[in-house]
């Protein structure tokens, strides 16, 4: 049994933080770069409440899968087989089918960012391949260790250069052109927006499980056993920092875009190409290199993440269902990456104009399954199997009843709003 009240160390702490790290590279995507900025371009900073809102709410369900972890040192997975084969089988089941879309739109906006940023005159399924076979390299290649230290990386200069790009953009304050006329909140353009944007910040709940697995790797990389109190701040330093950088895409969008009068785009490509347009017309030229640096560090963290997560779950998952499985539990993770890409780059190959359709049942699966994994995590640290010392205190579980009616009274909007 984990003591509780073990003392914290410096280096403990520092061998321990990685996954908190990963889950922000895989949070920062299009939930910050599109949707966060898109409320301020739309709604200047009136939506302040529903990010800060939607991150609280969340927030237990995330805590529960990395306490489980932390208090027991097994991955979240094996307490969901715990409560039972009805559990695990959901979570596969939706992983798969939500990562053959995933892989594929998220390769298909990292790659074209990458094609519009360096003037790569190639198709999407070229530059897709190109980009899937170089992040395959890096996974299969470098392993977690190399993950690990390019997503530390990559977040520090995302977090830096974010930051820098608000303050410039605030320096300049914002300049709406006369005569425009701010756009009305409350009507159904308006509510829409806010179950979007709800419904992926800060990513899908079914994405709770990649920091349990990233830290049974870390783990394993590192040697070390890390205690609770180092999970805990592994852990939040991930989750409060993508929360707060959720903030500051905000504040680019108000300050950057909103009141032009232009109407953007719902393409996360094009959306990307006008914000760093309006940086090079209104702050200079100059400024354009670092939110360009922006906008492709932040979908090709998420890319690395989510093309890790995804086999690194599925395989996880099957070797929690058939235990003699985990022999081969390396040669699974490699076989789950490679079939996933496969049908990614055939999905980009031959269904390109469908993409959007598919990427809305994805989100619609992973947005309507959210209460039943708040349901699951939460009945995961709060089973009789699960250390008393580390059960959440009555403040946690206050706010994951509040966050479980949140999720589910939003479901039954969206549901209503799309059926009637």
């Amino acid at each position: 049994m984990r003591d509780a009240k073990k003392a914290l160390n410096l280096q403990g702490i520092l061998k321990t933080i990685g996954p908190g790290i990963l889950y922000a590279g895989a949070a920062i995507g299009a939930s910050h770069l599109v949707l966060s900025t898109r409320a301020g371009a739309n709604y200047s900073f009136m939506l302040i409440w529903v990010i800060i809102l939607i991150n609280l709410f969340k927030y237990p369900f995330f805590e529960f899968s990395y306490r489980y972890t932390a208090a027991t040192g097994s991955s979240v997975l094996e307490g969901y087989r715990k409560l039972g084969k009805w559990a695990i089988i959901t979570f596969f089941v939706l992983s798969f089918c939500t990562a053959i879309v995933n892989f594929a739109a998220v390769i298909k906006v990292t790659s074209d960012l990458a094609a519009y940023l360096f003037h790569i005159n190639l198709n999407s399924f070229v530059t897709s391949t190109g980009l899937l076979i170089i992040i395959l390299l890096i996974l299969f290649i470098g392993r977690y260790a190399m993950l690990d230290k390019i997503m530390k990386v990559m977040i520090a200069v995302l977090a830096i250069l974010t930051v820098t790009a608000f303050f410039f953009a605030l320096n300049r304050g914002p300049q709406i052109e006369p005569g425009f006329v701010p756009p009305y909140l409350w009507d159904t353009a308006g509510l829409t927006f806010i179950i979007m944007l709800m419904g992926w910040m800060p990513t899908p709940i079914d994405a709770s499980v990649w920091p349990s697995l990233w830290a049974m790797a870390r783990k394993k990389q590192t040697g070390y056993s890390p205690s609770f109190k180092e999970y805990q701040i592994d852990f939040h330093i991930g989750y409060i920092g993508s929360a707060v950088l959720a903030l500051f895409f905000l504040g680019l969008g108000a300050l950057i875009m909103y009141g032009t009068g232009k109407q953007f785009s719902d393409n996360g490509v094009v959306f990307s190409e006008q914000l760093v347009a309006l940086y090079s017309e209104t702050i200079g030229s100059w400024s354009t290199t670092i939110i360009a640096i922006v906008v492709l560090i932040t979908m090709f963290s998420t890319a690395l993440t989510v093309i890790d997560g995804y086999p690194r779950s599925l395989e996880g998952s099957l070797t929690q269902l058939f235990p003699p499985l985990e022999k081969m539990s390396r040669k699974l993770y490699i076989f789950w990456a490679i079939f996933l890409s496969i049908a990614a780059v055939i999905i980009i190959g031959l269904f390109t104009k469908d993409m959007l359709a598919l990427l809305k049942f994805a989100t619609i699966l992973s947005f309507l399954t959210a209460p039943i994994f708040a349901i699951i995590n939460y009945k995961i640290v709060n089973s009789k199997s699960f250390p008393e010392d580390f059960k959440p205190k009555k403040w946690l579980k206050l706010l994951s009843w509040a966050g479980i009616l949140f999720l589910i009274g939003f479901c039954i909007i969206y549901l209503f709003y799309i059926l009637f």
